[in-house]
This record gives structure tokens, C-alpha cells and sequence, in this order.
């Protein structure tokens, strides 16, 4: 009997021991100083470098100016840490930069234009809340008037050729009227008489030295960021292969023509299916075509083995590192 009991006070202390050490742990664990020892050794923030020299289009940004760089900052800061949807810009640019410069080049709109379309779209179709459609974010009215068909059954503002020369004519208007790049990009953001009003009204010249709104202030530090980033993927924490992007998708062209056409049997008549027919042509917005007008268009149909992601993948074991897109 005595001898359980001295096993009992044993089997005790050892509890209270044991008790005393995780509470103790636990405290240690808590504590200030072991939660800032974790955060320093396990979790790092980089400041994004900041280049001595900056052009865009050509025309020199004043990074000398402490509000320019400040500005530069902060759009690096935020497209540098939204890993996600910097990373899906950089993988899509295979896929549309290629179509975008050669259009730009004909056009002689500035190579450094394509980033505007980053900003604005990154690099997909996508309406905005104000209606602004496709990759250069047009509204129906700027569309129609820069010659983008668009109806209840066809919307050209999603058609990447179409949709870019658009926008190389409506820069190049800019261009012309304020004189620079910088401030036709500007322009292309807060219109050419939000822009023209502010330059008179504080008898001004550059963009850099206008007080504007909240977006228009942050916009041409935005395109000047994604271009950072985009050409320079490592040095902002993106490591891309090439076999990570997305390939040009393969495809052959059509006629289509006639009234009432329906679409879904034409994609099939043609060797695919609807789905993938709207994902080459997204500029047709319905299954029904009603073509009043008896208008030709020229359609995209997939080449047959291309429906296979394999077959559209250039370099597909490729790990070579993308740097400048």
C-alpha cells in the first residue's frame, strides 16, 4: 500500500512537471520576442528595385522628381505582390504579344503600347463595369468610331487584331494632339477632354507635373511597373520557364457568310465544336447569326490536331527562363 502511494505522489509530481514545462513552452512560443525571431528568420518582404533611368515610348520618365519615383513605388509594390495576377499577365504575353507588336510595328505605335493593354485588360476579354469592352477596354462608342464593328451578334472590340489597330489609330490621334506618348496614354485613360481640360486649366504640358484623379494619377506608373515586371521577371521575384506560358493557339481561316447561320452546325460542319469555334473568334457573341446586312466574315477554326494542348505547346520540356516579354 505504501509503496502505490509513493508511486502515486511520483506519477503526480511528474504531471505537474510536465504540466509546468508545455506552459511554459507555450509562453515561451507566445512570446514577443520568439514571434519576431520567426517573422525575420522565415518570412521576407523586398523592396522592388527602382531603375536610375526609365523610358516609356521613348520619352524619358523624370525619376528625379520625388512624387515620379514615389509613384513608380508604389505600382511596383502592388503588381509585384499580386503574384497571381502578375504571374497570369506574364503567362498569357506569349499568346498575344506576339499579334500585338507585329500590329504595332505596321502601325508605328510605340512597342511599349502593349503594356497599356496589360493594364487595362491583362491580355483577355473582359467588360468592365462601365461597359468598356475587350483587350483595350473600348467603350461602344470609341469603338464604333475608330471602325469596330459592334452589334448584338458580333463585337470586334474582342477580336485582338481588329481591337489593337483600333487602338493604334486612337493613340496616334492622341499622339498628335497632346503632343506625347506619356499623355496620350493618359489621354487613352481619363479622355481626350478630361486630360485637355486639366493641361489648360493648370497650364501645364507633361503628364508628370498635372494633379489628377485617383486612377489617371496612378495609371502611367501602372503601365511603367507591368513593363518592369514583364522584362524583367526574376529581378521582381517570377521565375516563368517558357514551357509555363501559353502557346499561340494554331489555327486555319474561313469564310462565313449568309443569313441566319447557326453557329453550333457550322463549327461542326467545319470539324470542331461551338466552344471551341467562340474561343478562337470571340467576337461572335451568339450561337444565331442573323447577318442582315449579308456580310463575309473570315473565321479561325482550330487545326484538327490542335484541339490537343500538347500539339499547340511550343518547346513543351523547355525550362529556359523567360526575361523579356
Amino acid at each position: 500500500m505504501k509503496k502505490l502511494s509513493i508511486i502515486a505522489i511520483v506519477l503526480a509530481s511528474l504531471a505537474i512537471a510536465g504540466e509546468a514545462f508545455i506552459f511554459s513552452t507555450r509562453k515561451e512560443n507566445n512570446s514577443e520576442e520568439t514571434h519576431e525571431r520567426a517573422i525575420r528568420s522565415g518570412y521576407h518582404i523586398y523592396a522592388p528595385s527602382i531603375p536610375d533611368t526609365l523610358y516609356f515610348c521613348g520619352e524619358r520618365v523624370p525619376l528625379n522628381i520625388f512624387y515620379v519615383r514615389e509613384g513608380l513605388d508604389r505600382e511596383l509594390v502592388s503588381n509585384m505582390y499580386y503574384q497571381s495576377h502578375t504571374l497570369f499577365c506574364i503567362k498569357r504575353a506569349s499568346r498575344v504579344f506576339p499579334t500585338i507588336e507585329r500590329i504595332l510595328k505596321e502601325e508605328r505605335v510605340p512597342e511599349d503600347m502593349k503594356y497599356l493593354c496589360v493594364i487595362e485588360s491583362a491580355l483577355q476579354n473582359v467588360t468592365s463595369s462601365a461597359g468598356a469592352g475587350g483587350y483595350w477596354q473600348f467603350m461602344k462608342s470609341t469603338g464604333q468610331k475608330y471602325g469596330l464593328e459592334i452589334s448584338d451578334e458580333i463585337d470586334m472590340r474582342n477580336d485582338l487584331e481588329a481591337s489593337t489597330r483600333a487602338a493604334c489609330r486612337y493613340l496616334k490621334e492622341l499622339k498628335q494632339r497632346f503632343g506625347g506618348w506619356t499623355e496620350a496614354a493618359a489621354a487613352y485613360n481619363c479622355g481626350e477632354n478630361g486630360l485637355g481640360r486639366r493641361l489648360a486649366n493648370q497650364q501645364q504640358h507633361s503628364y508628370y507635373d498635372l494633379h489628377l484623379n485617383q486612377e489617371t494619377q496612378r495609371y502611367v506608373y501602372r503601365i511603367l511597373a507591368l513593363k518592369l515586371i514583364m522584362q524583367h521577371p526574376t529581378a521582381y521575384g517570377y521565375t516563368v520557364r517558357q514551357c509555363d506560358t501559353y502557346p499561340e493557339l494554331r489555327y486555319e481561316e474561313v469564310s462565313l457568310s449568309g443569313k441566319d447561320v447557326d453557329l453550333v452546325q457550322f463549327a461542326i460542319d467545319n470539324g470542331t465544336t461551338y466552344k471551341m469555334l467562340r474561343m478562337f473568334n470571340p467576337w461572335l457573341v451568339t450561337d444565331k447569326l442573323k447577318n442582315k446586312n449579308g456580310n463575309t466574315y473570315t473565321v479561325r477554326i482550330p487545326i484538327k490536331k490542335g484541339t490537343e494542348y500538347t500539339t499547340l505547346t511550343k518547346g513543351k520540356h523547355d525550362t529556359t527562363v523567360i526575361e523579356t516579354l
